[in-house]
């Protein structure tokens, strides 16, 4: 039996002091309902929230949005593995809906993030890495993915001009995704001259706190035939760990959980990477997405940088990556993202992406969790 995705929904991400959580949750919700058809949120018969708790001040998240959406008395729960809780969420439903446990299931990718102040955000992603040995002495997720691009650099000769590029094609393609939280150009010289975060890393080489949320409605193939003309499939899924701390890592030029994570879902897909037509990957910082091209097998390790600045991972490239803005374009609600991922490819398959549409029969998700130590990738078809 296969489990397909029949609707999608998509908030604004941004500032969104104008929404409470529940609001926020209630936008995607309503037009994920809407996409699939004819159904209501009483054919909802569970609801699962990928989200990172300790950034609200409202305790039991699923409990307010569910009561807000009207789904109660259908069960509701909590997904959570940091920056990947919305994939965690659409692997959960996935399990829930192919043991029969559950027919129709709404996954809500939900975060509101600038409730708190910088400097609590900061702290609050510096402990998802060891707070025994790492934390403790101040890390944060610049410093950490400042490590990574300086061995890249050290052992690669990738430059801090191949990261900006990442960041230049990102933002390109965010000027065209109205639910993006920046929509303007920038170029290389901008994002070299930007303020210093973490060496090599500037500021335009991180991607942007926000708030938002993102819904898609999964069901089975028996429901999702009656119900859409062109349900997106889930062929693949992979899903993977690593070492909390880095200091345990076999290396600093990569991320050992998207490795395995992909191997996974490749197998099940029965595909090869080259076979993917489009990609949505986590690009916290530029040297992750140059990371996730090699990790995932777009390009050999040590290439990434040479796949950026031949555009290869432009619309017309080898494989397209992040043509929705990505996380540096559209802001990072840590909850929302895996979610806001599987929107675009699924739009992609449908050929309902606009501007930004390739010419796509499998699409691929990647969402990394902290520092790498949970990792999520998902394959779909059409």
């Amino acid at each position: 039996m296969k489990v397909g995705i029949v609707g999608i929904g998509h908030g604004k991400f941004g500032r969104r002091s104008d929404a409470t959580v529940q609001e926020l949750a209630f936008e995607p919700f309503r037009e994920a309902l809407i996409d699939a058809g004819d159904i209501t949120q009483h054919d909802i018969d569970a609801t699962i929230i990928g989200s990172s708790p300790e950034y609200h001040k409202q305790r039991s998240l699923p409990g307010v949005v569910a009561e807000y959406l009207g789904v109660n008395p259908q069960p509701t729960w909590l997904t959570e593995a940091a920056c990947a809780s919305g994939s965690a969420a659409i692997r959960t439903a996935y399990v829930a809906i192919k043991s029969g446990m559950q027919e129709v299931v709404a996954v809500i990718g939900l975060q509101k993030m600038t409730e708190l102040t910088t400097p609590e955000i900061l702290a609050l992603m510096g402990r998802v890495g060891d707070v025994q040995w790492e934390s403790i002495f101040g890390t944060t997720f610049p410093g950490y993915y400042a490590l990574y691009a300086t061995r890249h650099m050290y052992e690669f000769r990738t430059t801090k001009e191949q990261m900006a590029m990442v960041a230049v094609k990102n933002h390109h393609y965010g000027t065209m995704n109205p639910k993006a939280m920046f929509q303007k150009e920038v170029t290389i010289e901008k994002c070299l001259a930007s303020d210093k975060v973490a060496y090599p890393l500037n500021v335009f080489d991180c991607c942007a706190n926000a708030d938002g949320a993102a819904c898609i409605i999964m069901t089975n193939e028996k429901n999702a035939k009656k119900l859409n003309d062109t349900p997106i499939w889930l062929e693949g899924l992979g899903c993977a760990s690593a070492e909390m701390s880095v200091l345990r890592r076999p290396h600093l030029v990569g991320i050992p959980s998207t490795v395995e994570a992909s191997k996974q879902a490749y197998k099940q897909a029965g595909i090869k990477p080259k076979d993917v037509d489009v990609a949505d990957v986590h690009d916290c910082f530029t040297i992750a997405e140059i990371m996730a091209y090699e990790d995932l097998g777009f390009c050999e390790k040590g290439k990434g940088g040479k796949f950026i600045e031949e555009k290869q991972s432009y619309i017309g490239g080898k494989t397209p990556v992040n043509i929705d803005g990505g996380l540096k374009a559209k802001g990072h609600p840590v909850g929302a993202t895996g979610v806001s991922m599987t929107t675009e490819i699924v739009k992609q398959l449908r050929g309902e992406a606009g501007k930004r549409q390739v010419d796509a029969e499998i699409g691929l998700t990647h969402n990394v969790g902290g520092i790498g130590q949970y990792c999520f990738v998902h394959i779909h078809g059409r």
